[in-house]
């Protein structure tokens, strides 16, 4: 059965790109100095489909939807690379050498 009214259950994540006025950057040149942009309301993101600035409450939403996925594949990347075989037996400690260091028979 389909909701009918009231909030989503989870906020989705909407297609965002960079601000074509500001190129992403949150300010646009000035003569003398960098101004906050007034398209994209000085966030440097607007509506993909649309063009248009998103809504502040929105926005905020949606950044935070990025940055969580942006942590979550760093901590992916951080992870140490499990080796098997014949290299992960080269570089572990098996203690076969003089004093019990690493003895890989080379």
């Amino acid at each position: 059965m389909k909701k009918s009214h009231g909030p989503e259950f989870r906020a989705a994540q909407l297609n965002v790109a960079k601000c074509p006025a500001c190129g992403g950057r949150a300010v646009v040149r000035g003569v003398f100095h960098e101004l906050a942009c007034v398209q994209c309301h000085a966030s440097g993101w607007v509506s993909a489909d649309t063009g248009e600035a998103l809504p502040l409450e929105v926005l905020v939403t949606q950044l935070s939807i990025r940055l969580q996925a942006a942590d979550h594949q760093i901590e992916q990347l951080k992870r140490p690379v499990l080796r098997s075989g014949a290299a992960a037996q080269y570089q572990q400690n098996n203690g076969r050498g003089a004093g019990k260091t690493n003895f890989t028979g080379d």
